[in-house]
């Protein structure tokens, strides 16, 4: 069973609104492994619920604000040093919001959430499969099926090599989304080993299977050799167990980071010793031990100072989306697809405006995602799971700040379907809310 109540998990609270949720169901499930399709079904859902919700889609605040951004986008790339490319940026961020307002009205409730969730840890294992056997047992695949349909492609020993990415572009992008599925995994994990404490009966069948998932998941994401999937990962379980105040959890995870960051970082007396417990493949990679002499406009320093140069250039409409890359070969003379932090990106390309409101969008999606699990008595059974999703929106906010996830299809359309479902929840218990006051 994926969710706890098939009535709640497979039926919209909505019956009009049921032909879109089966769609986004359907989507989720095979987007993993067919983005395209997945899309196809996920953009279905999305036009039927425009259709359909179109005069709350048109009431809502949030949504004026993504409407101003995108205008504001799209004179940026008028004023942009190359046009063509910026306006061919503009498909990174418009067709998403589009995605973003029709999800957000589709999504109304926790089970949704749990439904989604259960989803995405499920589909996930075939891709965290796929990766284990290209770094331990030489898979090596390359399938194209009528163009962009399905098309695999797993890089022998990796890319780079050494690091898994399963059928991803790249490990970091990997990493980024096992940190997804892992975050809600653990939600989802909590969640039942809470209730069959409780009731001491039923099923261990969910139990069992999110068990093996996330020791897959999390295997995978080790061998990503991600810095910032680590981290994200070990933030995630300390927040976890800050939430459900398991006070010996918070403190081994603590000392074993502590460990970790000693060996990597300490005094050579002090670091040589931790390095006796902690394996080098974990502090080797931290400190850069793994790759040494690396070039220095391959390092995130240089990157974002550069980043910053342009955006002090032209604070007001940046040099345009997709330009990072171009002006950084000229300076640099060597080519880097972006600067590794999403908000320099933004600031250097289209300017502070945009950034500024890109930035109070997602920070009202934040606090008031917030602001219900701390006050809202509607979702009191199912705090976990929402505070499960506002985990993954605050662990993608620390990735892009280190790395930038918009520019990988799979990655981008996921965070924007997450970041719908908490506002979808937010927006209906809003609505709740203003109809007890009344």
């Amino acid at each position: 069973m994926l969710g706890a109540s098939l009535n709640k998990a497979f039926y919209h609270p909505d019956p009009s609104l049921q032909s879109s949720w089966n769609l986004t169901q359907l989507g989720l499930l095979i987007f993993p492994l067919s983005p395209f399709l997945g899309a196809v079904g996920l953009g279905f859902a999305v036009l039927l619920t425009w259709l359909q919700q179109s005069s709350i889609i048109n009431r809502r605040p949030l949504n004026w604000g993504f409407a101003l951004l995108s205008v504001l986008l799209i004179i940026t790339a008028g004023f942009a040093h190359n046009k063509t490319e910026a306006f061919l940026g503009l498909f990174n961020f418009l067709p998403f919001f589009l995605v973003f307002v029709g999800l957000s009205a589709l999504i109304q409730t926790p089970a949704q959430l749990r439904q989604m969730a259960w989803i995405l840890v499920i589909g996930s294992l075939p891709v965290a499969i796929m990766g284990l056997g290209q770094l331990f047992l030489g898979w090596t695949l390359k399938l194209q099926f009528l163009w962009i349909v399905l098309e695999w492609a797993i890089a022998p020993g990796g890319e780079p090599p050494g690091r898994m990415a399963s059928i991803f572009m790249h490990a970091n992008s990997f990493a980024a989304y096992l940190v997804i599925v892992f975050t809600l995994g653990l939600g989802l994990w909590l969640e039942n080993y809470q209730q069959l404490r409780v009731k001491s009966q039923g099923s261990n069948l969910p139990l069992i299977f999110l068990t093996v998932a996330e020791i897959v998941n999390f295997i995978a994401l080790i061998f990503t050799n991600s810095r910032n999937g680590w981290a994200i990962a070990i933030f995630a379980c300390l927040a976890y167990a800050f939430y459900q105040g398991w006070r010996i959890l918070v403190g081994s995870v603590v000392g074993i980071v502590t460990s970790v960051l000693l060996a990597a970082f300490a005094p050579s007396p002090v670091a040589q010793f931790f390095r006796q417990i902690v394996p080098a493949f974990f502090w080797a990679r931290l400190n850069d031990d793994m790759y040494p002499n690396r070039p220095v406009a391959l390092m995130r320093k240089t990157q974002w100072e550069f980043a910053w140069s342009l955006t002090q250039q032209h604070p007001w409409t940046g040099w345009g989306l997709r330009s990072f890359t171009t002006l950084y070969k000229t300076q640099m003379q060597i080519r880097l697809g972006h600067p590794h932090n999403l908000f320099l990106m933004l600031s250097a390309e289209t300017g502070f405006p945009s950034t500024f409101l890109f930035c109070g969008l997602l920070g009202w999606i934040l606090i008031a995602g917030f602001q219900l699990l701390r006050k809202s008595k509607y979702i009191e059974k199912d705090r976990l799971i929402f505070f499960s999703y506002l985990l993954v929106f605050v662990g993608w906010l620390l990735f892009n700040t280190v790395d930038i996830t918009l520019f990988d299809f799979r990655l981008n359309l996921l965070s924007w379907l997450l970041l719908a479902a908490i506002c979808g929840v937010v927006y209906h218990y809003d609505k709740n809310d203003r109809l007890v006051a009344d």
